[in-house]
């Protein structure tokens, strides 16, 4: 594989009566009234708390009806609906907002994970290990954001792979999804996946790779991650 170039209301009555005589009103009859008020409010109370719960679990259920769908599948009204009612989705947004044009570069992994899943883009995040997600978090706060593209690009290339064995151009084949993330694997399999004539994706692979090279020196044990 060679890749070319987001109810009812209800209500309670109670009755008194009055006996023969007018000012003799029994504690019983006053008892039965105070209980009876105390019901209703208690049942007003539940219903309440039902609604809401409805309403919840309404919500709940339109939200994962969109998400099972891929992103192109999706109307404007889908990422609307979103953004009002799955508050982290909208949190995000608005972190991205807050950074401008390339603003999905200050989220964290687990953050990038959760857009692209919520979205239905594709989910490279879910592609990479733990260790390679705090790698991709350690870029992020040092703003080397060219290199923690370019393992967004090794999580692409194991996307659909399911172990699959991959042959370059030159003739060596390897297996994207169990090929460890080095500065020497970078440079000479994963960069041969991508076929793209403007130079950007071999530029994020160069950062990489760089970036995995001082790495490395500074900590010899870190070779994998």
């Amino acid at each position: 594989m060679i890749i070319q170039g987001f109810n009812q209301i209800a209500a309670i009555y109670g009755k008194t009566q009055a006996s023969a005589q007018p000012r003799q009103i029994t504690p019983a009859a006053t008892a039965n009234f105070a209980d009876k008020v105390s019901i209703s409010d208690a049942a007003k109370a539940q219903l309440d708390a039902s609604r809401k719960t409805t309403a919840d679990v309404e919500v709940q259920r339109r939200i994962a009806e969109i998400k099972s769908r891929p992103a192109v599948e999706r109307a404007p009204a889908d990422h609307e609906y979103l953004a009002e009612h799955d508050q982290r989705y909208g949190q995000l947004l608005e972190k991205i907002k807050a950074h401008g044009m390339n603003g999905s570069e200050a989220l964290t992994a687990d953050e990038l994970d959760y857009m692209q899943k919520a979205s239905g883009m594709v989910n490279t995040m879910a592609q990479l290990s733990s260790g390679e997600k705090a790698l991709y978090d350690e870029m992020i706060a040092q703003g080397n954001h060219e290199a923690a593209n370019g393992l967004l690009l090794v999580g692409m290339s194991r996307t659909g792979m399911e172990g699959q064995q991959v042959t370059l151009p030159n003739g060596q084949t390897f297996d994207p999804t169990s090929t460890e993330v080095t500065a020497a694997n970078v440079r000479n399999l994963f960069k041969y996946l991508f076929v793209d004539p403007s130079g950007n994706t071999d530029r994020s692979f160069d950062a990489l790779a760089s970036f995995l090279d001082k790495r490395e020196t500074a900590n010899p044990r870190s070779q994998q991650v």
